[in-house]
Formats: structure tokens, C-alpha cells, sequence
């Protein structure tokens, strides 16, 4: 399955936030909705002291390759 629309226009780590649990969505079962959505909230809450542009825009990338990853992994099947 395609990313969602946008993903190019991701800048800050609230449109990641958002963008990531509009993610959760297309997940097949509630049960990994749910899974996906708390481990999105612990991610965001424990980088929420980042400070350094360039780290914020390294972990804004990796999670939306992760976010690809995960949708392709359970949409495949």
C-alpha cells in the first residue's frame, strides 16, 4: 500500500505525529491499530526534548522509511 499524500511536506514533529497515526489506520486490526498508535505516542513523548534541526529531520525520516515499512509488511499479506 501507498504512503499517505503529503509525505514530502512533513517539516516538523507534530505533522509527523499526525501523519503516523493517520498511518495507523490502514492497519488491518484494531488490535495493531492500537499497538502502532501507543508506540507512536512513546516515540513522540521521548524525542519531545530534541532540540538539533538536523537530528529532528534524521528521525522524522527514519520513521516515515518505518511507517512504509510496516503498512507494506501487513498490507501485503
Amino acid at each position: 500500500m501507498a504512503p499517505l499524500v503529503g509525505v514530502e511536506l512533513i517539516q516538523t514533529p507534530v505533522q509527523l505525529y499526525r501523519y503516523l497515526l493517520r498511518c495507523c489506520r490502514q492497519l488491518p486490526s484494531s488490535a495493531m491499530q492500537q499497538h502502532y498508535r501507543h508506540a507512536i505516542r512513546q516515540g513522540y513523548n521521548s524525542h519531545s526534548d530534541e532540540d538539533d534541526p538536523e537530528r529532528i529531520q534524521m528521525i522524522i525520516q527514519r520513521a516515515i522509511k518505518d511507517a512504509e515499512w510496516i503498512l507494506h509488511k501487513y498490507t501485503k499479506k
